[in-house]
């Protein structure tokens, strides 16, 4: 498990942890850096990996010289999973009641299909937000990719994209044999996720489309029958918003052939600020060994609602729905999941949308 955390003053990028509150069993050794950006200078930001780690249990950990005490619940190795999944968060009272909702799930793992702390260039914002997220971000993993409001690139005043996420949000990306936190893939309890970068090269050129060819080929189904990708600007939308946009329209151009025929069995996108949810689809129309794309950037941001829709509603388009929310995909067993989106309309998570879904490696008519 890899561990971050930010100090305005000296301390050692060290984590001491175990079984048990006291949480001095081990102790693990990282890094520390920070960044600047224009007259911003960041606290000093720490990454630690700890373990090997057993999975599906409580460990106790405490962060370099502080006192106070932390708790960690590891992913299973095994099915059943359960991942939450929201995008587009932000920093709002719909954010807060996502979290709220999220945190009362008793999820594994939260996987973010990007734009998180909606910073506008203002740093401080993206302390902010670490503070908003602390209490559910530091007790289980959170795999995040990027989104546009990750960028922060100024013409002639900073020229270096994703300067902040870069160094805030560390994912295991070498780990999968990427050369960039943009894009990474990990395994967790039989599924193979893959987070893909909207705002890097995706041509077939480039680096990023080679990983994932390579990536895509390394995978056996065996081990991980399921297989699941996020990207951010979504390849798939029936809402006037973002429409047309290159990091859409080009990206499925050059990527919709390997997830297809990879079976991926399902895609969360971000960017539109509502929910959508279409049928298994390849090529604009309904494939049954095509992935199921979902919308779900609405997590609760500043910039409010998509609320209009084109008309009439395309056939592949199951349900769409202008509200904030959240997902939850429940994986039982190698064949099986329950996909459920709740609205935030309620005090309680009340389902607004659920599917059953069964992986495409196991129909005899769409294998691999």
């Amino acid at each position: 498990m890899g561990i971050s955390w930010i100090t305005e003053s000296s301390t050692p990028a060290t984590v001491q942890y175990g079984l048990t509150p006291s949480a001095n069993s081990n102790t693990a050794t990282g890094v520390t850096n920070s960044y600047r950006y224009l007259l911003y200078k960041s606290g000093e930001i720490h990454n630690v990996v700890i373990g090997p780690l057993k999975p599906n249990i409580v460990y106790y950990y405490r962060l370099g010289n502080s006192p106070k005490g932390y708790s960690l619940k590891t992913a299973p190795s095994q099915f059943p999973i359960k991942f939450a999944v929201s995008g587009d968060l932000g920093q709002t009272e719909w954010t807060k009641s996502t979290l709220d909702h999220i945190n009362k799930s008793n999820y594994d793992m939260m996987l973010l299909p990007g734009d998180l702390a909606y910073a506008y260039f203002f740093q401080n914002l993206w302390d902010s937000f670490g503070r908003l997220v602390d209490p559910l971000a530091s007790q289980r993993p959170w795999m995040v990719t990027q989104g546009n409001h990750e960028v922060e690139k100024i013409p002639l005043l900073h020229s270096e994209p994703f300067t902040a996420y870069n160094a805030r949000w560390k994912m295991p990306y070498e780990e999968s044999g990427s050369d960039s936190n943009l894009y990474y893939s990990f395994d967790v309890a039989g599924v193979h996720v893959i987070m893909l970068g909207s705002y890097t090269d995706f041509d077939r050129n480039s680096k990023q489309y080679k990983w994932l060819e390579g990536d895509l080929k390394k995978v056996n189904r065996k081990n991980t029958p399921w297989l699941v990708v996020l990207v951010h600007a979504p390849w798939y939308n029936s809402n006037t918003h973002h429409q047309g946009e290159f990091e859409s329209v080009d990206m499925k151009a050059s990527m919709e052939d390997l997830l297809y025929q990879a079976r991926v069995d399902v895609i969360f996108e971000g960017h539109v600020h509502a929910y959508e949810r279409f049928t298994r689809v390849y090529k604009d129309k309904g494939d049954k060994c095509g992935p199921i794309y979902i919308n779900i950037g609405d997590g609760g941001n500043i910039e409010g609602l998509a609320t209009k829709y084109i008309e009439p509603k395309p056939e592949i388009s199951i349900l769409r729905d202008a509200n904030f929310g959240h997902g939850m995909l429940e994986i039982f067993n190698a064949t099986h999941a329950l996909w459920n989106w709740h609205k935030n309309d309620n005090d309680e998570a009340i389902v607004s949308d659920s599917v059953w879904l069964t992986n495409l490696s196991f129909k005899t008519t769409c294998k691999v």
